[in-house]
């Protein structure tokens, strides 16, 4: 007769150690992603910091006229160039708001990838150290110490590398998030000073016809 406890234990013991293949392939693949993160964050940092200084008081004005020295990234550059646009097509103030939605939600949205790293990477670094600690104590167990030897140099590592992968995750996040705060206030603020441009023009220019 077959004893269900022991054919449930013998099924968890397969499901655990034919995980540790695909975290350690995951773990893997979050590393590369990691470090193409860090290239694109680098960047990202020598172009504001090639940035120049921007009075406070002049910034206002120096978006709304779409100065490439206003000391802004190119996100908010870009952001400014596509409402000029919509301004000369004579877009509704819908069409302002929607562009002004869209572009805030892409800039959250691509922090995204950062916030999964953080949760996901020591997740997995915990798994793929638990699984080979299980199958070292049956090795242990049954005397074979080389293979003990060999599960814990691959539970320590992966441990190491999902927190690695998570520490940078969380760096890069809390910089880009302050980035992207930076970013969203400009566009609102360049999305409020073209409005206001728009008004002023268009209030004036009734008046001209009843000088005329």
């Amino acid at each position: 007769m077959i004893d269900p406890g022991a054919a449930l234990k013998t099924f968890i013991y397969l499901v655990s150690s034919s995980l540790l293949y695909p975290v350690l392939l995951l773990l893997s693949g979050l590393t590369l992603v990691t470090v193409v993160m860090v290239g694109s964050f680098f960047a990202e940092w020598l172009e504001r910091a090639r940035l120049g200084n921007c009075p406070a008081a002049e910034l206002p004005a120096r978006l709304a006229a779409g100065d490439a020295a206003a000391g802004v990234s190119h996100r908010v550059r870009g952001y400014v160039a596509a409402l000029h646009r919509l301004r000369d097509d004579d877009a509704g103030e819908p069409a302002v708001e929607n562009l002004l939605q869209d572009t805030t939600l892409r800039l959250w949205k691509s922090m995204d990838r950062l916030r999964i790293l953080v949760r996901v990477a020591p997740s997995l670094g915990l798994i793929g150290t638990l699984i080979p600690m299980g199958t070292g104590l049956a090795a242990l167990g049954q005397g074979d110490l080389t293979r003990l030897s060999a599960d814990l140099v691959i539970a320590f590592t992966t441990t190491v590398v999902g927190l690695a992968i998570g520490t940078t995750a969380f760096f890069l996040y809390t910089v880009k998030r302050r980035w992207v705060e930076e970013d969203v206030k400009n566009m609102e603020l360049a999305t409020e000073m073209i409005a206001a441009g728009e008004s002023a023009a268009t209030n004036r220019t009734p008046r001209i016809g009843m000088a005329t």
